[in-house]
């Protein structure tokens, strides 16, 4: 590393009170130059106190240097990703929710499958008088076409929320990519698994309501069958 005039020049004057410190003979002190005291022992001396002086400035430096380097990792480190995807995310588990929730016929409710299944599918449902068996078959049928309706309609939201995924993914791989700190590529991550959790929220959906179609129609055949052996039981006039 090539040093400053001025420093080369002190180095200098070190290296040279060194060679001939040791070589010189303590002598008086005496005037030389008009007047003027020149002790070549206690010059060698303040080269080297100076020297030292010098060497612990450049050290002190060089801690500030690391401390403000540090200062500036840490600020990065501290740095907040400018990409959130939290509100798209939102939206679309708030699409998926009111599709779910705008089922036809029968809910996604404990309380209202088991009064439904008790007025049309079950016990006096099924031993009623003529009319009444019109009537709940008919439900029936009902029931398991809107199901199918639903669930057709819950896979199509899901579908139309790939794209808006896509995109999210998109933004978020780069900025994970180009984070500038610790905290950055965390948020990151953070709305990545947000991301895959909003997907497993969509396909939940799509399998819940599919399910809930399939069983309607595996009840309606079940209530089918049962009504058939009452209406052969009648006929029979057992």
């Amino acid at each position: 590393m090539k040093l400053p005039p001025a420093r080369r020049a002190l180095v200098a004057s070190v290296f040279a009170a060194l060679a001939i410190a040791p070589t010189i003979a303590p002598v008086p002190a005496h005037a030389q130059f008009g007047g003027i005291v020149y002790d070549p022992t206690n010059y060698a001396q303040n080269v080297l106190t100076a020297a030292r002086s010098l060497q612990q400035i450049n050290n002190q430096i060089q801690q500030i240097q690391n401390q403000a380097t540090s200062l500036i990792n840490q600020a990065r480190n501290l740095t907040s990703l400018p990409f959130s995807s939290l509100q798209q995310l939102q939206q679309q588990v708030q699409r998926t929710q009111q599709l779910l929730g705008e089922a036809q016929r029968i809910a996604y409710d404990v309380q209202n499958v088991q009064e439904a299944f008790t007025d049309r599918y079950k016990g006096a449902a099924l031993t009623g008088d003529h009319a009444r068996m019109v009537s709940n078959a008919n439900a029936r049928w009902e029931d398991s076409v809107g199901a199918f309706e639903d669930a057709l309609r819950v896979q199509a939201g899901v579908v139309g929320n790939i794209e808006g995924a896509r995109t999210t993914m998109d933004g978020l791989v780069s900025a994970s990519q180009s984070a500038t700190g610790a905290l950055q590529a965390t948020q990151a991550g953070n709305q990545l698994l947000a991301l895959q959790s909003q997907q497993l929220a969509d396909l939940t959906a799509a399998v819940a309501a599919q399910g809930r179609a399939q069983a309607l129609q595996s009840a309606r055949q079940a209530a089918e069958e049962a009504e058939g052996r009452e209406r052969f039981r009648r006929f029979m006039g057992n």
